[in-house]
């Protein structure tokens, strides 16, 4: 007999901004706003079409279970990073404008995973320099397995 493990996906498309620095050492940021200043230095992408509280409840409610992983998948034109990070029951998932993602342990409104093996530091700055361009698509994949 096999089991069967079902896959939850949500894709987010967000853009990038001329200000974006991603040199924060334990965080990384998408959010809805359209502008960014060069205090955001955890924000990756800007002018998303998601927040936390846009993510659909079946993907919300895994998320919630502890220990959940959670592969973060971001394509600016040919580049790919990838991102290990896992769920919380300690997480509300309610956040209208953000979605954080965190190395450490804590939670807040906007805080969609937690563990995270990269923070927006730990991208390749070959990587970031697609992400200054600000007509720059850039593709997020969330999949929960």
């Amino acid at each position: 007999m096999t089991t069967t493990i079902k896959q939850l996906k949500e894709q987010i498309t967000a853009y990038g901004h001329e200000n974006i620095l991603a040199t924060h050492k334990n965080t990384l940021m998408i959010t809805k706003d359209k502008n960014l200043t060069k205090k955001g230095d955890c924000i990756i992408a800007i002018n998303a079409d998601k927040a936390i509280a846009d993510l659909n409840t079946e993907f919300k409610q895994k998320l919630c279970q502890p220990n959940t992983k959670l592969y973060i998948t971001i394509e600016a034109d040919n580049l790919i990073e990838q991102i290990t990070a896992y769920g919380s029951n300690e997480l509300n998932l309610n956040h209208n404008n953000d979605i954080v993602i965190r190395k450490s342990n804590f939670t807040s409104d906007r805080t969609l995973a937690i563990k995270a093996d990269k923070a927006a530091n730990d991208l390749p700055r070959e990587f970031i320099k697609k992400l200054e361009k600000p007509n720059q698509q850039i593709k997020i994949t969330l999949t929960l397995i």
